[in-house]
């Protein structure tokens, strides 16, 4: 079964999902998150069939997540690295880190915890704050039109509140 494409969504969740919304996507994204680069690595320690694999990180080429760097010094060699719009989904991987470790392993049951390096500090859970660091409560925020707006989400927001 194919899956649906958001390429026509304007919507930018859906348009995020259309590029990194499958699992074994996700757990690349990780993988390269915490250092790793060679197909090999990413195969063995995901345990995926090198054929998916091969698609996914193709994917993650193409849509500028990651870049394949010739390594080789004696025949073809790549590595996968991060590019900036790749760096930028560390937020999105440590909010289901953290949403997994609340809601299936529960507090004290971390598979794994993240330290400040220049501190040794726990980093502190993701939080949505105002302008001056308070959080702030779902209750208390409100979907509004951006400048990309259509005219369906222009009426659609017209209703919120």
């Amino acid at each position: 079964m194919a899956r649906k494409r958001f390429a026509d969504m304007n919507c930018s969740v859906a348009q995020s999902l259309d590029i990194i919304g499958d699992w074994w996507t996700l757990l690349i994204v990780r993988e390269a998150l915490l250092g790793t680069q060679q197909f090999a690595d990413f195969q063995s320690r995901l345990g995926i069939a090198k054929n998916i694999l091969s698609k996914r990180l193709q994917r993650l080429v193409e849509n500028e997540i990651l870049m394949r760097v010739d390594i080789g010094r004696s025949g073809s060699r790549f590595a996968y690295r991060l590019t900036p719009r790749g760096k930028d989904l560390l937020t999105v991987i440590t909010a289901l880190r953290e949403w997994g470790d609340r809601w299936i392993f529960g507090e004290g049951n971390e598979p794994v915890v993240i330290r400040d390096r220049r501190t040794g500090g726990l980093v502190p859970p993701l939080r949505i704050t105002d302008g001056e660091g308070l959080a702030i409560e779902a209750r208390h925020l409100r979907a509004e039109p951006g400048p990309g707006a259509t005219r369906e989400i222009l009426e659609r927001t017209r209703t919120l509140d």
